[in-house]
């Protein structure tokens, strides 16, 4: 069984993934199928010697749409390149569409509008008002016409989308409207009411402005995984026979020896040889603090050496490394999700042949009954007017554009439409930890001041403490020294000079500060230098027991004192889980770190459930794991490593500090990096649905009630169009009252 992962072209709704997805599933020798309308990606396994690839994309074809190999996609920069510039010249497209349209459009609004209203018409106007209105909407027609030619195809096709109930619309309303002006030219008396060219403008306006929001949501896609692959570097630093060459990263091999010097990327992952060096590990673990190396520790590409020079023979390499393979995982996990299923889109399939059915049937009887054709055609015409798609056109964007302007405000940006409809269904909410929950950044959070005599046998103050460790730990580059000597600028304290200094791998470090030789670090640092730890143990425990690194500060031969470093919680982090609790909704927290730091922190904020000590790759099975438990799952997160979740979650929420992918790969982002934002963006996304669902359902409300009226003969044309006009309004006014929701 082969994988194959084929670009489609032309899709423009869910409808169109479903008819793709339908029309494949029945060919011999493919066994699945999955057609993602987000990342207009199919997503096939299928047995090559029943049914060839060019077989599959000739199928697709068949159907009116474009399929061209995608399956090395992740492979390299140049193909990304080049479809992000195909999806920019298509958004640009689309931009300018509406624009031009609109140009075209707004006076012949302006003219039928503002006659209703009593705003002044130009003399010219009125005279040649159907003659402009005409050239007008003919301009507007063929600005949007590969509109009607997508409608026209779906429908030859026996597949028709919302563009086939666009074409149905904008048609009959335009052709109507220009046998009448036709009519009129010859002396014919045809009342006003007669043209509805302003219905055709209204409709494909608004359609081109939703057309292009939504290209420019689904152009994110490429740029999330653009930017994963953006973390690996180009060249690598390799030592053949004792002499150092820079090689490009693809020729870098299996059991080479890399060199990584200070500040410089990891190319690949590997074992180290030689060297020791503290690795920055957050964009790929969520490790909050950098991690130790020396012989025989792995390393992972894309990570970042901080401090010393390593050596390593390098183990994995291109799509076997773990970089490719969180890209793989978020791939997928975009993948498999099932397209997001608009009621307009699910309905429109059997709604636009059953409207031709009852207008052709409206038409007949009534010839059959004995009545003229003209109104026969009225009443044709009326039915397929009063079942416009303009309302179920508007009922989306106009909410949506209200509701996303509204959490704008907030600092909240929702990014999809799939947010607003999973939203209302989550029944737990999961927070990475590092850089979520908590800051990302260690700080001191305590100085404890222990019975260590010196000199004359003085007790040592917390701000001796800090000075002596400040003054030692200056000279160290690794993380916690830093939050250290951060203390000690914040607290004013005068640093002394420290000399013969030196940092023991995995321990800490010594130095000699006047006349004593200092000691930081680990109980395995005091234990070799013969400095007993037991009287302090219960301390240490307890400190730790809390999520906090210890270390222990010794003066000669005696501790003085311990210094506790850690990554300390936001300030709203417990306000935010307290209130999801109130909505009835479980939180959990997914970390890279040690269970016993990840239950701290928990216990801190009160969170239901700990996933401790997971990797990216982990991350994603384990929302997989509570999806399988029948849960609702939004992930929140701020890291690269977050991206797999954020992809595989039914709701990605990425916080706007942290990084540009999880921001891609999230469907909401929020600006302010305030976790009460969560809240809001959780029930304002369901507000915003509510309101989507009553746009629907007053738009079809109206042909449910109007269809049959008109098919009965109770409705001309004209008062059909003025039903259809109402029931836009409706559905715009509708939208409009989100501005009285507060939150």
């Amino acid at each position: 069984m082969e994988k194959k992962v084929l670009k489609i072209e032309g899709m423009t709704c869910a409808s169109c993934a479903a008819l793709i997805e339908h029309d494949l599933k029945k060919k011999k020798g493919i066994a699945s199928v999955s057609v993602n309308l987000a990342t207009e990606k199919a997503y096939l396994d299928f047995d090559s010697e029943k049914i060839s690839g060019k077989e599959i994309e000739k199928a697709i074809k068949d159907l009116g749409y474009k399929a061209k190999d995608d399956s090395d996609g992740v492979s390299g920069m140049e193909g990304h390149d080049h479809a992000k510039m195909e999806k920019e010249t298509e958004i640009k497209k689309l931009k300018n569409r509406f624009l031009f349209s609109l140009i075209f459009g707004l006076p012949v609004i302006y003219m039928v509008m503002g006659r209703m209203i009593g705003l002044p018409i130009p003399a010219f106007a009125e005279k040649y008002g159907i003659l402009i209105q005409a050239i007008l909407s003919t301009a507007v027609i063929g600005i949007c016409f590969n509109i009607w030619q997508s409608g026209a195809k779906k429908l030859i096709k026996m597949g028709p989308n919302m563009d086939t109930l666009i074409l149905i619309g904008t048609a009959t309303a335009y052709f109507y409207s220009l046998i009448n002006a036709v009519l009129l030219f010859f002396g014919k008396n045809i009342l006003m009411e007669g043209f509805y060219f302003e219905s055709a403008i209204f409709i494909l306006v608004f359609i081109s402005l939703g057309k292009y929001l939504e290209a420019i949501t689904k152009g994110k896609t490429s740029d999330a995984i653009k930017k994963l692959m953006g973390l690996q570097p180009k060249t690598a630093i390799i030592i053949k026979n004792g002499i150092e060459t820079e090689v490009n990263i693809d020729d870098v091999k299996v059991d080479d020896i890399v060199l990584v010097k200070p500040g410089q990327k990891i190319p690949v992952d590997g074992i180290v040889v030689d060297g020791y060096s503290g690795v920055d590990e957050k964009a790929i673990t969520g490790e909050s603090m950098p991690v130790e190396k020396k012989k025989g520790d792995e390393v992972i590409g894309a990570t970042i050496n901080k401090t010393g020079v390593l050596k390593f023979k390098v183990t994995r390499v291109g799509k076997n490394t773990m970089l490719a393979q969180i890209i793989k995982i978020v791939e997928d996990a975009m993948g498999s999700k099932a397209p997001i299923q608009l009621l307009a889109d699910k309905v429109s399939f059997y709604f636009v042949p059953v409207v031709f059915g009852i207008a052709l049937l409206s038409g007949i009887i009534w010839l059959l009954l004995g009545y003229s054709f003209a109104f026969a055609l009225s009443v044709f015409v009326a039915v397929l007017i009063i079942a416009c798609p303009c309302a179920l056109g508007l009922a989306t964007p106009t909410a949506v554009m209200m509701g996303t302007g509204l959490a704008a405000q907030k600092g909240i940006l929702i990014k999809s439409s799939k947010a607003l409809e999973i939203a209302k269904d989550v029944n737990i909410v999961v927070f990475d930890k590092t850089g979520t929950l908590t800051k990302g950044e260690p700080v001191v959070t305590e100085i404890v001041v222990l019975d260590a005599p010196r000199g004359a046998g003085n007790k040592l103050k917390e701000k001796d403490i800090l000075k002596i460790a400040a003054s030692v730990e200056r000279n160290s580059e690794h993380p916690l020294a830093q939050a250290i000597v951060n203390k000690a600028k914040e607290e004013n304290v005068d640093l002394s000079e420290a000399k013969d200094f030196q940092a023991i791998p995995g321990k800490g470090v010594e130095a000699v500060l006047g006349k004593d030789k200092i000691l930081l670090g680990t109980r395995k640092l005091m234990q070799d230098n013969k400095i007993k730890t037991d009287e302090i143990e219960s301390q240490m425990v307890l400190l730790e027991t809390q999520g906090k690194t210890a270390m222990i500060l010794a003066v000669g031969k005696n501790i003085s004192g311990i210094i506790a470093v850690a990554d300390v919680l936001k300030e709203n982090s417990r306000e935010a889980v307290e209130t999801l609790h109130k909505m009835g909704k479980e939180v959990a927290m997914i970390t890279g770190d040690n269970r016993r730091v990840g239950e701290a922190i928990a216990k801190q904020v009160g969170i239901d459930r700990v996933l401790a000590e997971v990797l990216p790759q982990g991350k994603s099975d384990e929302i997989k794991k509570l999806q399988a438990e029948g849960k609702v799952v939004a992930m929140c997160g701020d890291g690269i490593n977050d991206a797999p979740a954020l992809a595989q979650a039914d709701l990605g929420i990425a916080l706007g500090s942290g990084s540009d992918v999880a921001m891609e790969t999230g469907e909401i982002v929020l600006i302010k990096d305030d976790l009460r934002d969560v809240v809001a963006s959780i029930d304002l996304s369901k507000y915003t649905l509510k309101k989507i669902k009553q746009g629907l359902f007053w738009a079809f409300a109206y042909n449910v009630i109007g269809i049959p009226l008109a098919a009965f003969g109770f409705l001309n044309p004209s008062i059909a169009a003025g039903a259809m006009a109402f029931s836009s309004v409706s559905v715009v006014l509708n939208a409009l009252s989100m501005k009285r929701y507060g939150f």
